[in-house]
């Protein structure tokens, strides 16, 4: 994509969000903005390094355990508790790197769903999280001593220029001369190592960054729908930002927010049907592969009008 239409992309998309509160449900825009922070995190992931993981509600649920028990029981400060939520975010991210890095492929996605899965059993166990009740009425406080996070529209407006922070971060890591290491690991590992690179050393940093960004969701969750639930470590919670990334598209700047927008509204407005919710998941998910191979995002990207030097993402299994 050109540079002057990503610019374009960026004012129209804050303006966007500015103006979002006064028209939709200011907590319905939170919860969005958490995911879609989320699902670019996973994206750096897979998306960039090509490290599919099936262990990424283990960050998101770790890190709103911890901000949300550092909060409410320990008598923290919301930014003090976001910090400490992802701090532990990335700490578990480089010990489970260390560990699932070794491997490649389906052994890779297994290692971090194992992982996860461990992860998941103690959060049930641990009299601290609550098990299956979890952190409940989760104080938002203030932030500086002066503005009130107990107000939904200021709280939704930190939520948002965090959220911009982290998908600012995404973009310049991937535009850098990091990400284009990252973008040649995953298109020819084997060539990247003969280059002189230590790969596993990219690929860990990768995974750590990929941790600690989806922390910060997972805070910012917390913070914002002040509770902290097991739903959120459970394996559920990794197969859906993976849905996010892929009906988007993998490896582009806008696809994971697009699929988490879609995701989110669809799980918002359709809540009333039940069980037909994932049905109709389904569908639209089945219909966007067969249709978008590269993501609704990465098909448009394709299009003359949109493409540019930089190469486009390969349509998975192209």
């Amino acid at each position: 994509m050109k540079q002057s239409t990503f610019a374009l992309f960026w004012v129209m998309g804050v303006t966007a969000l500015v103006v979002a509160p006064f028209v939709v449900y200011p907590v319905f825009l939170m919860q969005l903005l958490c995911f879609a922070l989320f699902a670019c995190a996973f994206n750096l992931l897979l998306g960039y390094a090509g490290l599919l993981s099936f262990g990424h509600a283990a960050f998101f649920a770790s890190s709103a355990y911890v901000t949300a028990h550092t909060v409410k029981v320990l008598g923290f400060s919301p930014l003090a508790g976001l910090a400490a939520g992802i701090v532990v975010a990335m700490l578990l991210g480089a010990l489970m790197g260390l560990v699932a890095i070794r491997r490649q492929g389906i052994y890779f996605a297994m290692i971090t769903l194992a992982l996860a899965q461990l992860v998941y059993f103690y959060f049930m166990q641990s009299p601290w999280t609550g098990a299956e009740d979890g952190i409940q009425g989760v104080p938002r406080g203030t932030l500086f001593g002066v503005i009130d996070l107990e107000s939904n529209l200021a709280m939704y407006y930190v939520v948002a220029a965090a959220s911009l922070g982290g998908f600012a971060l995404i973009h310049r890591t991937v535009n850098s001369h990091y990400g284009e290491v990252l973008k040649a690991i995953r298109d020819n590992e084997p060539r990247a190592v003969s280059l002189g690179y230590d790969v596993d050393r990219y690929k860990l940093l990768a995974f750590v960054m990929s941790a600690a960004l989806a922390g910060l969701a997972g805070s910012l969750k917390v913070l914002a729908l002040q509770l902290a639930s097991i739903n959120d470590a459970h394996w559920h919670a990794s197969g859906q930002v993976i849905l996010m990334a892929l009906m988007g598209g993998l490896g582009t700047s806008l696809g994971p927010v697009v699929g988490a927008a879609l995701m989110t509204g669809m799980h918002h407005y359709l809540a009333g049907i039940g069980s037909w919710l994932m049905v109709i998941t389904g569908v639209i998910f089945v219909f966007v592969v067969m249709v978008f191979r590269r993501g609704i995002v990465g098909t448009l990207m394709a299009l003359p009008m949109f493409r540019s030097r930089s190469v486009v993402p390969p349509a998975p299994g192209v």
